[in-house]
């Protein structure tokens, strides 16, 4: 009981100083403030960060490998003009890996193009056209939310048929339904078999919002297969029971048999699996954590001398109350404690303000950028832990002083 009016009492007097001298104690706390805001923010922003790129990676799916001309990660020992000179993953080779591999559920190939599309008076540009083979959507699940996927036959056939994403359903139909209908594109006219899920935005690039799928034999139309220009894709999906390791060695040999490499040549293609940008975040995120940290730490530390100056001023100003309530029986330890959580109750105002911006932050962000934020629990815990670690550190001199005041003389101070 004895403890619990300490508690209030000690309250009462962080916020009586808030009252009393407001500038001065604002200033005071604006160092704890702008620490906690600091770090908590940062580990806020790349918390968030590394769930929308996880998030995203987990999309793609991490059983999958890609076939490409390019790797995710450059060798040092291998000149960049070594790169530069192979060739695209070609449609023959797409058909080879497709029928040899016996470690893969689903093979897809992808090709890329962009452009303008158009419907009636209504125009996009910069709109993504994707060349994708029939089992694309085995790979990578397409959220089809109006219509249909395409057939094997129009694919095979290379009908003119597109599944277009959500903003260019929306944007170039206006609120129509767009299934049915025909848009143009490179000169050409397609029909719209189905619309996509919306995707938002996304770390990895992989919104499907902006994206029209066609028959990648209706994208031979206007893009050259295997030509250097054009960047192509073989997806290969391993089976549940399959690692991703032998799903690699059994890919290595089939294109290097299709390539007919020589044992000593080094291999002309890149073999890339969603692991290695994962590794790469990881590495990013870890180095703005810890600026974040240092950061946070330093504006703690000034706010904690404002505070430290706060409690000393305090004690002188309340020396004679000090000598009343230890004339009456007051012990030292509920001196001490007294100023110790006066201490700490600034800190924690200091600290829940500075998270309280945070929020702000995270709703404008979230509902005005369309980017989720979001502030978790160890987030909080983490602010108002460090502000009330501060306060002890910041209130534990000054206390200790204010406790061992002589009675007689305290009374006589002022």
């Amino acid at each position: 009981m004895l403890y619990l009016r300490l508690l209030r009492e000690s309250l009462l007097f962080a916020i009586d100083s808030l009252v009393v001298n407001k500038l001065r104690t604002v200033l005071s706390l604006l160092g704890i403030t702008i620490g906690i805001f600091a770090m908590v923010s940062v580990f806020t922003v790349v918390s968030s960060l590394e769930k929308n790129v996880r998030s995203s990676i987990q999309s793609l799916g991490d059983n999958v490998i890609y076939i490409q001309k390019w790797p995710w990660s450059f060798s040092s020992d291998q000149p960049w003009w070594d790169y530069i000179r192979r060739p695209q993953p070609s449609l023959e080779e797409f058909n080879r890996v497709k029928k040899q591999c016996q470690s893969a559920e689903a093979v897809a190939m992808v090709v890329g193009d962009g452009g303008t599309v158009k419907y009636l008076n209504n125009s996009i540009d910069n709109a993504s056209f994707v060349g994708v083979t029939h089992e694309y959507n085995k790979i990578w699940d397409l959220k089809i939310t109006d219509g249909r996927y395409f057939t094997p036959l129009e694919n095979r056939t290379g009908r003119p048929v597109a599944i277009v994403g959500h903003d260019i359903a929306t944007n170039l139909f206006e609120g129509s339904n767009p299934i049915g209908k025909r848009l143009k594109m490179k000169g050409r006219y397609v029909d719209v078999i189905g619309v996509l899920k919306r995707d938002g935005e996304s770390m990895m690039g992989n919104s499907n919002d902006k994206n029209v799928f066609i028959p990648i034999q209706f994208a031979r139309n206007f893009v050259m297969l295997g030509g250097r220009s054009t960047e192509t894709t073989i997806m290969v999906k391993a089976k549940e029971e399959v690692s991703n390791a032998e799903l690699m060695d059994e890919l290595t040999g089939i294109m290097r048999s299709l390539r007919k490499l020589k044992p000593a040549a080094k291999d002309n293609f890149a073999l890339n699996r969603l692991s290695l940008l994962s590794q790469g975040f990881d590495g990013l995120f870890s180095v703005i954590n810890i600026a974040g940290f240092t950061i946070g730490i330093f504006s703690i530390i000034v706010g904690g001398f404002s505070i430290a100056n706060i409690m000393f001023v305090s004690v002188q100003e309340r020396t004679s109350l000090i000598g009343i309530q230890k004339s009456l029986g007051a012990k030292n330890a509920f001196i001490l404690f007294q100023f110790l959580f006066e201490s700490v109750f600034l800190c924690l105002i200091g600290g829940a303000v500075g998270l309280l911006l945070i929020l702000l932050g995270t709703l404008i962000v979230t509902y005005g950028l369309d980017f989720e934020l979001f502030m978790g629990i160890d987030d909080i815990s983490l602010g108002l832990g460090l502000s009330a670690i501060i306060g002890i550190i910041s209130g534990i001199v000054p206390s200790l002083r204010a406790s061992r005041l002589d009675p007689v003389e305290a009374i006589r101070a002022n």
